[in-house]
């Protein structure tokens, strides 16, 4: 689960790399005033420059067909076709400036842009049509006029049709290209814009599942962080608890009863074998591939312990012996599974019978096979139920009932008020105070019932319900 994570946020940055937007390069580049690069400002100061030589030079024409000073014809084309400087922030101006001038027959670069650059405006399309359309009516009846007169005072010699036709085709040509380029222009503009901001998107969702991913894969590791603890508790508790009672036993009877002795020795070391064989079974699935070279490499660096000292004033030699054989009898017998199942809970009361405690075990409905982690849920719900009354009610009388329904299987562990309070005590055994809880998440993720508490007689029960299609 890290992985995932790790590979979200690897890839959130390479889209982050891919997809800078506009936005970042309008910061990055921020021009003077209304303009959004400076790039954008040198080129609308040149065309206003050329257009601005332009129109003072038509502007000499103009001034002696208009019969005023020649100075006053200049400075008004150079006024006129400065306005391409605003272009970008009054495009709707420039254009009505260049319709104004079309008589005065200036101002051709300042009607081309003009139209150029309404039509890749975020206008309505009713205005630039408007616009387009007063463009090209005025340059249409301008030039109609223009070529009539200079075909009635005989300049050359045409026919009739010509007149109409060069004030159609010009009017065309001057409104149609720019217009259309300019169209062109703005929708590919906003394309760009859209893609780009479907690129933000995507990349602050991708963020967004990055961040999922983390928060599932924390979670996972917790939830397995849990699920380990619950089952180290679960075989730990269960089995050192029976041992601790056996070793007690074993030191009661050690000098009065050497049979007996020898018997609660091979229970101690058949209960170490199996709480051994169900931790490496766990702890299997957690070694990576090298553990095993790591585990070797460790163990050749420890150094061995030391023999301890003989205890022959406690134990005798012929108990220490009998034990010896049993353990090495039994060293072989390690079981291999999958883990615990109902067909060894007869096992599991056997063995808190023979730790001392009285236990009895009921059985209702026909027993049948269920799920593995269902098995595994209501043996440990047994066994930590009679590891508890080891622990705190030991010596009282337990019953443990367990019965197989239609659609559920129901567990019961009860047990009567101990003899002696205070023989918990005496055992000597530890609680974390955790046994409960597992039991409770365990059946619960399960999608069953779990209750506990004392009871009225002053015991104390544990009970839960598992649906067997789990």
């Amino acid at each position: 689960m890290p992985k995932v994570a790790g590979e979200g946020r690897s890839a959130a940055r390479t889209l982050e790399g891919m997809t800078r937007t506009g936005d970042d390069h309008q910061a990055a580049g921020t021009g003077p005033w209304w303009w959004a690069r400076w790039r954008s400002a040198v080129l609308d100061v040149g065309l206003a420059l050329v257009s601005a030589a332009e129109c003072g030079a038509e502007g000499v024409p103009f001034a002696r067909e208009a019969g005023v000073p020649a100075a006053v014809g200049v400075v008004f084309g150079v006024l006129a076709g400065s306005v391409l400087l605003v272009r970008r922030r009054w495009p709707i101006a420039v254009v009505l400036v260049a319709i104004a001038v079309t008589p005065a027959r200036m101002g051709l670069l300042l009607g081309v842009v003009g139209l150029y650059t309404l039509a890749a405006c975020e206008l309505p399309r009713r205005v630039i049509g408007a616009l387009a359309g007063m463009s090209f009516l005025g340059t249409m009846i301008v030039t109609f006029v223009r070529v009539g007169q200079e075909t009635a005072r005989g300049d050359f010699t045409v026919g009739n049709w010509f007149v109409p036709f060069a004030a159609v085709t010009t009017s065309i040509g001057l409104t149609a290209p720019p217009l259309l380029l300019g169209l062109y222009a703005g929708a590919r503009r906003r394309l760009m814009e859209s893609l780009r901001e479907r690129a933000d998107s995507l990349e602050r969702e991708l963020q967004l599942l990055a961040e999922r991913a983390e928060e599932r894969a924390e979670w996972a590791r917790s939830e397995e962080r849990t699920r380990i603890a619950r089952e180290m508790h679960d075989v730990v508790a269960h089995r050192v608890s029976l041992m601790v009672v056996h070793a007690a036993a074993l030191q009661a009877v050690a000098r009065k009863d050497p049979e007996k002795a020898v018997r609660n020795a091979a229970l101690v070391a058949d209960m170490g074998r199996q709480a051994l064989t169900e931790l490496r079974e766990m702890l299997g699935v957690l070694r990576s591939s090298d553990g095993g070279q790591s585990a070797r490499r460790e163990r050749a660096a420890v150094p061995a312990p030391a023999p301890a000292p003989a205890q022959e004033s406690v134990v005798p030699a012929a108990v220490g012996k009998a034990a010896a054989v049993a353990v090495a009898s039994g060293s072989g017998d390690a079981r291999a599974g999958e883990g615990p199942s109902l067909a060894e809970l007869e096992e599991l009361v056997g063995q808190s019978a023979a730790a001392g405690m009285t236990v009895d075990l009921s059985v209702e409905g026909e027993a049948r096979s269920y799920g593995r982690e269902i098995e595994q849920t209501a043996y440990r719900v047994v066994q930590e139920a009679l590891t508890n009354v080891h622990k705190h009610a030991a010596g009282a009388k337990t019953h443990v009932r367990l019965a197989h329904r239609g659609s559920e299987i129901a567990m019961q562990v009860e047990n009567e008020p101990p003899p002696e309070p205070a023989s918990a005590e005496s055992a000597g055994l530890p609680s974390g105070g955790n046994g409960l809880v597992g039991m409770r998440e365990r059946v619960v993720a399960l999608g069953g019932v779990f209750v506990s508490g004392p009871t009225e007689a002053g015991g104390f029960k544990v009970s839960a319900v598992i649906p067997a299609s789990s």
